[in-house]
């Protein structure tokens, strides 16, 4: 079977997704929610499903019967609330993919944290019910500790409890935040459940990785700053580590990764290198957010997105080894004070600098920009590369200082 006879099903997704399966002469079915649909899709595929994709009542029988029409080779997604409707297609159809069992975990951190116990590593972690169960946990496990949504993405809703006289604070923004309609996604993440988890001291990591019939390779170890309420302020990579720590976090990765019984494609593995080891913070069956793969891609040559549809149809082969580093590459995020948007200067001298590969701005005068309580509310990005890390981070936050977005709070 040659490639340009070989149909891809994209679950969501961007529309440069589709492009580069098309590149690697595949045909695409995609499957979008309407409103998400543009017409750069529209000229990419040879059909579109428009439909809540994570309705998997709606989503099962089209599917099966798109099936019949265009015989599909594999199944991809690279967002997150596409991850459990491919591994049920997958299934469902017998392709190469990622379990539903195995996406499930990923997505659930209850069910992740439960299926952990008793392995080494395990962190504590108790489902929330109530207020009393924040003093229960706080006066078992200490403090500080960790509120986070079971289900939710980008930080949103994760809180630390430093001690007892927080835990009234903590319960209000819990009954706030459950059910909650009003944020940009509360269509994928409803936050309805929250876990409660031991606090985890340490650096944070991501491990980026690609795993082949059950065989994971590890493409680069990325080191995270981020604000006091966990909005990732910034990546880099390769991270700066001691061979013995980094050797430590990928076999903390790959332990979890079996343990998880992942098979198939990309994995975006968040670590927390503590005083008694690494840690798994969560995981995802999934390329990493925040343009991640672009970072990963300018330091060693790997295009995780490719790869992740590339390897779906079976027209990418198997990578024998991690890639080495050709060059460092780093990304800091734009913040801005909450208010209506009066300016935005700097932008187009960063985007000239040699080493700048990408600049977002994704805000513009009239704009409001509210408080930063989420990834989303960032108000842009640089990218960019240099030799080595940290001259790749001094850059990099160099020139986002160089970037001035500017608010009335009134």
């Amino acid at each position: 079977m040659t490639a340009d006879s070989r149909t891809l099903l994209v679950i969501g997704g961007r529309v440069e997704t589709v492009r580069k399966a098309r590149d690697l002469g595949l045909r695409v079915v995609n499957v979008q929610r309407p409103e998400e649909y543009r017409p750069e899709h529209a000229a990419l595929v040879e059909a579109a499903l428009l439909v809540d994709y994570t309705d998997w009542s709606v989503l099962r029988p089209l599917v099966t019967a798109a099936h019949e029409v265009y015989g599909f080779d594999g199944v991809a997604t690279i967002t997150e609330p596409g991850v459990e409707p491919v591994g049920l297609i997958a299934e469902t159809l017998g392709m190469r993919g990622v379990s539903h069992h195995c996406a499930r975990l990923m997505r659930d951190k209850e069910s992740m944290r439960a299926h952990l116990t008793g392995r080494p590593g395990a962190v504590a972690a108790t489902p929330l019910e109530g207020l009393d169960s924040l003093d229960e946990f706080g006066e078992r496990h200490g403090y500080p500790f960790v509120v986070k949504p079971v289900d939710a993405a980008a930080s949103l809703g994760v809180r630390l409890v430093r001690g007892p006289d927080e835990i009234n604070d903590a319960w209000r923004d819990v009954v706030r935040l459950r059910g909650c309609t009003d944020h940009k996604f509360a269509n994928y993440f409803p936050m309805g459940r929250f876990l409660m988890e031991e606090y985890l001291d340490g650096r944070e990591f991501s491990v980026e990785s690609l795993s082949f019939d059950g065989r994971h390779v590890p493409l680069a170890v990325t080191e995270k700053a981020t604000h006091g309420n966990f909005v990732e302020s910034g990546h880099a990579l390769p991270a700066r580590l001691a061979e013995p720590e980094r050797a430590a976090l990928l076999a903390c990765v790959t332990e979890f990764l079996d343990a998880v019984d992942l098979r198939h494609g990309p994995a975006h593995t968040e670590v927390k290198l503590t005083t008694r080891g690494p840690r798994v913070i969560e995981s995802h069956a999934r390329p990493g957010g925040d343009r991640i793969m672009e970072l990963v891609e300018a330091a060693y040559g790997v295009d995780i997105e490719a790869y992740t549809v590339g390897w779906a149809t079976g027209v990418l082969p198997a990578l024998e080894a991690p890639p080495e580093p050709r060059a460092a590459a780093a990304t800091r995020f734009l913040t801005a004070a909450p208010g209506r948007v009066t300016g935005v200067q700097g932008v187009e001298e960063v985007r000239a600098h040699e080493g700048v590969f990408g600049v977002d701005v994704a805000v513009s005068v009239g704009d409001t920009v509210g408080p930063l309580e989420a990834s989303w509310d960032r108000t842009g990005q640089i990218l960019v590369t240099a030799a080595d890390t940290e001259a790749a981070v001094v850059l990099a936050e160099r020139l986002a200082g160089k970037i001035a977005v500017t608010t009335d709070p009134t």
